[in-house]
């Protein structure tokens, strides 16, 4: 299937590694301009080395804090000016904090919602005069968790749900200047913090064993790879979903309780 992705340009944050990086090598694959945004620069460099090796494409690096209207709006300017356009939103930045309601102080539900909702909501307001121009794709990456909280789940679960919100709304503004804005909601996917889990809980097991542990409680068995949320998010902003928008996808193996 042609994903219509060729010379377009897409900027995704968090982009170093995980579900970013590999969201970025799959674009690149298909042809896209990718420029990856995220706070370290080592781990920067490293992505833009492997993205370079895998699809013999340059990314742009911007270093820069999803928190810094300063930075978000350097990154959408050095974007524009390298490539000319852009296209394609992937607000991708955050990481999962858990914890009872009685534990998790003022300062952390701040953080939580500057880093994962405003976090995208100042990408989406930046990039937005060039997406008008002929038209694109958002995508905000969320939790599948956040449509039926558990206990032990803030603010993580709040931030995202509001990420949800966020997306239906904005799909409906934004519906007349042809941008399409969608949400995958994230189960468990490989990242750095679900492999500290594994060697932490389960040193002596490889990863095969631990992913596929029943604990996890995953209808099709195991935790899922980074590759498989990337390709689903490719999907979404490519012109092979042109008529999916305001809508959430689930890419958990089933784990959530509602669709």
């Amino acid at each position: 299937m042609n994903l219509g992705l060729q010379g377009k340009t897409a900027l995704i944050t968090g982009g170093s590694k995980g579900i970013g990086l590999h969201t970025a090598i799959v674009l690149a694959e298909e042809g896209a301009n990718v420029v990856i945004f995220a706070r370290g620069e080592d781990e920067l460099g490293c992505a833009a080395v492997q993205i370079k090796e895998q699809t013999g494409k340059e990314a742009l690096v911007v270093i820069g804090d999803v928190t810094s209207a300063e930075d978000v709006e350097r990154a959408v300017r050095q974007t524009v000016e390298t490539f000319g356009r852009l296209d394609i939103l992937v607000n991708n930045a955050g990481t999962s904090a858990a914890a009872p309601f009685q534990s998790v102080e003022l300062d952390k539900w701040q953080q939580d919602l500057d880093l994962k909702l405003f976090g995208a909501i100042r990408f989406s307001r930046a990039a937005l005069p060039y997406l008008r121009q002929r038209g694109g794709a958002i995508v905000n990456v969320t939790a599948s968790g956040a449509k039926t909280p558990g206990a032990s789940s803030l603010p993580t679960s709040v931030s995202r749900a509001a990420g949800m919100a966020l997306t239906k709304a904005m799909s409906r503004d934004l519906a007349a200047d042809g941008i399409r804005v969608n949400t995958v909601g994230i189960g468990l996917i490989r990242s750095h913090q679900i492999e500290a889990k594994w060697k932490q809980s389960a040193p002596d097991s490889s990863w095969e064993t631990f992913a596929r542990d029943p604990g996890h409680r995953i209808p099709l068995g195991r935790i899922g790879d980074a590759d498989e949320a990337a390709r689903v998010i490719a999907f979404l902003v490519s012109d092979a979903a042109s008529y999916v928008t305001g809508t959430s996808v689930n890419i958990d193996g089933g784990l959530a309780a509602s669709l």
